[in-house]
């Protein structure tokens, strides 16, 4: 049985591996959100205290040929300058968005995978792994595109056998949009 599996006409292997590796409707959506954003966070460091807020800028450029949106944030956390990457993509294949996170403040390479909303607007990501505080939990991030100028992004933490906290939220606003309401 194996051998006849190895027989699999050539052409039609390309043929699966060119659909599922070309840029559709969900790239586009990625596509759109090229650009210099300004962002406005708040996180909370500790449950019941206020936030802390902090401003920042993300840079979004698609690479390898429109496959992977990549996100580049710059400000301060905790009092310290942050710089945080994302690559951001949607997987034809398993029809979910996934992302690999790393940043500045830490050593560990984050994966998050997930669904969009029906009108493609709501990308949500979970990621599991081990917090050096809360010890194994699951990250959960909300991206909601409001327009085409702004962007609402959420994290919540659930560690294992607790309940879900809200960690931080961003507002992310095109550069562009910000310059023509100022004029």
């Amino acid at each position: 049985m194996a051998k006849q599996e190895a027989k699999i006409d050539m052409q039609e292997i390309m043929e699966i591996y060119k659909k599922v590796g070309t840029p559709g409707e969900p790239h586009k959506v990625l596509a759109n959100l090229e650009g210099s954003w300004t962002t406005r966070t708040r996180g909370w460091m500790e449950p019941g205290k206020p936030p802390v807020e902090s401003t920042g800028t993300c840079e979004q450029k698609l690479i390898l040929d429109g496959h992977y949106l990549r996100q580049e944030y710059t400000g301060d956390m905790m009092g310290q300058p942050f710089t945080g990457i994302n690559i951001l993509g949607f997987d034809n294949h398993t029809q979910t968005y996934e992302s690999v996170w790393l940043d500045s403040m830490s050593t560990g390479i984050y994966y998050f995978r997930g669904t969009a909303s029906a009108d493609g607007k709501t990308i949500t990501q979970e990621c599991s792994y081990d917090d050096p505080i809360k010890g194994p939990s699951v990250w959960r991030s909300v991206t909601t595109i409001k327009d085409g100028n702004t962007l609402e992004y959420a994290m919540f933490i659930t560690p294992r056998g607790g309940k879900e906290e809200k960690m931080m939220e961003m507002t992310v606003a095109r550069k562009e949009a910000v310059a023509r309401k100022a004029a």
